[in-house]
């Protein structure tokens, strides 16, 4: 089984900067990406970036130049590094990660951190 466990979250003004961290435990051979989603009130779960093992990064458009992925591929963890946040980007975001396991590959979920901005 597989934990992710997000933190960071929290309330901040618009044009502030939230940093968001989510760690990955538990029994799994390789991380191929992590990445984050996010569900505002009465709308779907939306990408907002995604990074694999190698680096390479894919940004929503909203998201790009605001928001930065990272991952410490030793600590299993993955950063986003949110700023010039606005209140549309509240929201509960979610971190994920597609695992190899064995021989498949299988995604998990974390259980999400809110994320308010006030205007």
């Amino acid at each position: 089984q597989v934990q992710l466990v997000e933190s960071g979250g929290g309330l901040v003004q618009s044009g502030g900067s939230l940093r968001l961290s989510c760690a990955a435990s538990g029994r799994f051979d390789s991380i191929i990406s992590m990445g984050w989603y996010r569900q505002a009130p009465g709308k779907q779960r939306e990408l907002v970036a995604v990074i694999s093992r190698g680096g390479s990064t894919n940004y929503a458009d909203s998201e790009k130049g605001r928001f930065t992925i990272s991952r410490d591929n030793a600590k299993n963890t993955v950063l986003l590094q949110m700023s010039s946040l606005k209140p549309e980007d509240t929201a509960v975001y979610y971190c994920n990660g597609d695992f190899r396991i064995g021989g498949p590959i299988y995604r998990y979920w974390g259980q999400g951190t809110q994320v308010t901005v006030s205007s």
